[in-house]
Formats: structure tokens, sequence, C-alpha cells
């Protein structure tokens, strides 16, 4: 035993100090022994704040001139950062001179009544796993004990190898005193703890809360994420606002990520929590109504394809749909999507129509491309011979493709000169090329009239020929308006006193009217030259042969006009 007289080496000696310093002195040798007293602190919980975090352990101010020690692998998935505050148990000191603690609250056995009691009352008990043995495990719980593999909670050699010289929780599951047999089980009090921290969460926590959580597993429809002990289902369509094809393309296991709670539910004795990542970012549409205004010209990626038409992003979280009969000026082209585009396509689209409220974009593939019929007097000006396909037949007519997005339509009416058609369908077939004239066209309302009979020569294209303006001809007037030049060659008559004709006609004999038929073959020698006429002093009359002059010939339309001579 040591020489009170001798003072100690880490000791202050009372009688070597001055009166003044004798308080001070008690002072210091109080915290002295409080310092290194630890004995007397095992098993106390204490308030401990994290100081600082490495991969190995987690250190902390414990209110001691030391600091305590905690290694990662206890904290039992639980993330802590500098500041945090725990309630800690201190086990003893390291070869470092840090105090080793402990997350748990109870104190490890040290004696076979002790060990009785826990078994009795199925409390929990400290121990720490020292061997993997066959079967399982040894654990020290103040005495040897056996812990079955199935009861670790663990099932991975790599996960067995680890466990040994962790402390852990268990629970008595048997005990004979007389043959010293002890069997511990972890897994029960493992489950116990996590369900006890699942309730803490859950009263928690609530919907709309933003939580840190780690990423646990991935799998193709979402990932999972450790938030304080519980597993939460982030789904792939809470990822990002972006279409996510693959959870594993943005996310990765062990990340740490911040989430927004979005539903917490209840289902028999499961409770599931569904948290959003995409939540805690700026909703795209929200601008959506200043950057996106119909007319625009935009690029996008074709997304997916219906049978209505296809969706195209824009940018991530905002897609627009091209109908179907917005893909191509030709209709009945396309019969489906899949027919002019291909996903993950790049397209040059025009806005049609924004409605931020219901978040829809319509697009126009076809506009991108401009219209057909912008330019479609230049192309096909009235008079011009055209050539293309029968594109469809109906009872009046037939429609002609003239260019992509441009068809004209031939009335049946304009088939042919030589003979009466009924229907088209009689002399036309769809897909058959023909040839006609363009009669007329209104770019504004897309419609254009087609004439194939115009292209066939007739008398009328030989008369236009031999004759101008200004030319006198012959021809029989057939009514106050109308002079027949020829065989089926008809024109407009500037009749200088139409009363005149008009009194002429009512006096004409019933013979004369039937010899309108007979135009043709008696003029056939005469009307160029103009003999045989009437002279101009005689009145007008229908059925009489007068001399005409030319004032109006429209080659393209085919229609003279004539006055009196």
């Amino acid at each position: 035993m040591p020489n009170p007289t001798i003072p100690s080496p880490n000791v202050p000696n009372p009688e070597t100090q001055p009166a003044e310093n004798i308080e001070s002195f008690g002072e210091i040798l109080n915290q002295f022994q409080k310092s290194h007293s630890h004995k007397t602190e095992d098993g106390r919980q204490l308030q401990a704040t994290v100081i600082s975090v490495t991969p190995e352990a987690v250190f902390f101010d414990i209110g001691y001139k030391s600091e305590g020690i905690l290694p990662v692998t206890a904290l039992q998935r639980e993330t802590l950062k500098p500041g945090d505050k725990v309630s800690v148990t201190i086990k003893g000191r390291d070869a470092d001179g840090y105090y080793e603690l402990s997350r748990f609250k109870i104190a490890r056995p040290m004696d076979w009544d002790a060990l009785e009691k826990a078994f009795a009352d199925k409390t929990p008990v400290l121990g720490t796993v020292t061997a993997v043995v066959k079967g399982g495990f040894s654990v020290d719980v103040g005495v040897r004990a056996f812990m079955p593999a199935s009861r670790s909670g663990v099932r991975e050699a790599t996960e067995m190898e680890n466990l040994v010289g962790q402390e852990i929780r268990c629970r008595i599951i048997k005990l004979d005193v007389a043959d010293e047999d002890v069997v511990v089980d972890r897994r029960a009090v493992a489950e116990e703890e996590e369900r006890a921290a699942k309730d803490r969460l859950y009263s928690q926590i609530k919907e709309g809360d933003t939580v840190t959580g780690t990423v646990r597993s991935l799998t193709d429809y979402g990932a999972f994420v450790d938030v304080g002990g519980v597993d939460a289902l982030l789904h792939v369509g809470d990822i990002a606002w972006g279409r996510v094809n693959k959870p594993a393309d943005v996310l990765s296991v062990g990340q740490q990520i911040e989430v927004k709670v979005l539903k917490l539910a209840t289902e028999g004795d499961k409770r599931r929590v569904s948290v959003g990542l995409k939540q805690l970012q700026p909703h795209p549409w929200d601008a959506a109504a200043g950057k996106y205004k119909a007319g625009d010209r935009v690029r996008g990626t074709v997304t997916r394809l219906m049978e209505f038409g296809a969706f195209v992003e824009l940018e991530p979280g905002i897609e627009g749909l091209i109908h179907i009969s917005e893909m191509s000026w030709e209709k009945g082209k396309v019969r489906k999507a899949s027919d002019v585009v291909k996903p993950g396509e790049t397209v040059e689209v025009v806005i049609l129509g924004v409605n931020t409220a219901e978040h829809r974009i319509a697009l126009g593939l076809k506009q991108a491309l401009g219209d057909p019929w912008a330019d479609a007097p230049q192309r096909f000006p009235v008079g011009s011979a055209i050539e293309g396909p029968v594109t469809s037949l109906t009872k009046f007519g037939a429609f002609v493709q003239l260019a992509e997005g441009v068809e004209g339509m031939v009335h049946v009416s304009e088939i042919s000169a030589e003979k009466r058609i009924n229907q088209p369908a009689d002399v036309l077939r769809v897909g058959q090329v023909v040839q006609a004239q363009v009669i007329a066209i209104d770019p504004e309302k897309r419609q254009m009239r087609l004439s194939m009979k115009q292209l066939v020569p007739t008398g009328i294209d030989e008369y236009l020929e031999e004759h101008k303006e200004g030319d006198v001809v012959t021809g029989r007037l057939m009514d106050e308006s109308r002079v027949e030049l020829g065989d089926g060659i008809h024109a407009l008559c500037r009749a200088a006193s139409p009363a005149a004709v008009t009194s002429a006609k009512s006096e004409v004999p019933k013979e004369a009217k039937a010899d309108l038929s007979s135009l043709s073959s008696m003029l056939q020698a005469r009307w160029k030259s103009g003999g045989g006429a009437a002279p101009k002093t005689e009145p007008a009359r229908a059925g009489q042969v007068r001399s005409f002059r030319i004032v109006k010939l429209d080659r393209a339309t085919k229609k003279i006009e004539v006055e009196f001579a």
C-alpha cells in the first residue's frame, strides 16, 4: 500500500500547497476522480453530442475530459451527423483512452442471478459475439452462450463474419444452470426494435414532411429508401418530372437523398410510406405558359406511341401529343403513328395549342413541313395540265392527288365530253393515273376543280386556234343571249337590242326551231367566210344566221363572247 505521506505523481499534495489553494485543490481532485472513475459510470445513460463521424466510428462529447467512441456498425442503419444528440451508455475505456459507448440502455448481466432474472422477465441483455461456431455463434453474456444462426438475423457468410466482435442485444430463450447451457435470440429483439422504430417514425412524421433517407435497394418499379429505419417506396414515376426508364439510371444504392413524404397508409398490420423526389423540385408546367405559345416551332423526342398519335417530350416533365391527323397533309396516308415516327426519334413540330390547366400541348408534325396549299396557285395555275393518281371515288366525282397534301376534284360532268357518265366508278378506279386540267383553285378552302375532258381535243379547240378577238364569224342565233358558231361551239351574245330578238323570236315558225339541229351541216362551207348571213337591216330572231364579231376569246376556260357585226 502506498505511503500516504508520499504524494502521487498525478495528484497534487495539499501539504505543499498554499492555504489559499486548499479549496481549489479539492475541486481539482473531485474533477480528477470523476473523469477517471469510469467504473462508477458503467451502465449509466448519458446525453452525448456527436463531434465527428468517420467511416469506422462516431466520436461524442460526453461531458468528460476524454471523448466517447461508438463503432459505426453499432448504429444499426441509424445516420448521425455532427451536432446530433443521442443517449449512450459507457461500457469502459479502450487502449487509446476513449470511453467505449453503447446505444443500448440495458446492462450486461454479471452473474447467474442476473441471467435467471432476465430469462424469467424475458428482458433483453447485452452480449458480445465472440466467434462463429457450428450452427451459429458463441456469445459472451457474462457466461458463454450459444446463438443459433437462424436467430441471428443474418444469412450470408460475409454477414456472419462481420457480426463477430459486435455488441448485440439478445433475449435468453433457454437457461440451464446445472449444465451451464444458455441459448440466446438476437432476431426477436431486432424485430421488436424495428417495430418500435417504425412506431416512433409514424408518430413523428406526417404527409408533406421532407426527410433524409438512404437508398437501400433498386427495382424496375422504384427504389426503397431507408428513412429512420423504415423502408419507404420511391416509385419510378416520382423520381423526376422527366421520364425515367429505370431507377438505376438516376439513383445508386447507398446514396443519401432528401425526399417528400407523399402518403402514410395502413393496410391491416402493415404500414406503408410513399415518398417522392421530384416533388421537391419546381414543377416544369409552372413556367410552361410563358415558354410555349401556339405557332412556335420546337424540337422534342418521341417517348410513346399510341393508336391515336405520338407523345413528344419537349423538356423533362413536359410532353405534347401529335395526333395522327396532324402527321401528314395527305389524307388517309397515316393509319398508325409508327408509320411516321419511332420512339427515341427527335422531331421538329409546331405547337398548335397549349392548355396549362390540363397539362396538355397539341403538336403538329405536318405543319413543320410547310403547308402545301400555300403556294398551290403558283405550282398549279388555272389552265395548267396535271397528272396524278385517283385517291378516292364518290358519286359526284373523283379526287386526284397532285402533290402530298394537295388534291383536286374532277366532277362527273368533267370526266368525258363524248358520253354521259353516271358515276365516276364506271370509268375510273382508285390508283389509276389520270391527266386533267386545272379549271379553278381556292387555297383558303383547300379546293381545286379539275377537268379531264378539257384536255381531250374537240371542235372548240380547233376553233379557238383558228380565231382571235376581232374576227367576224357566222353563227346561228339560238336566243337573246346564245349563239351557235359550230358543232358544240357556243358563244355568249352581247345583243344590241334584246327586245327585238325576243319579239322576233315569237314570230319564228315551228319548222325554224326544228331546223336548228341541222345548223352544222348547213354552215360547213360558209361560216368561216361569213357568206350567206342575213343582212344587218333584217330584225334579229332566233334561228337566224347572222354575222358576229368576237369580242372575247378565253382559251383557258374555252369561253367566247360575240356581238352583232
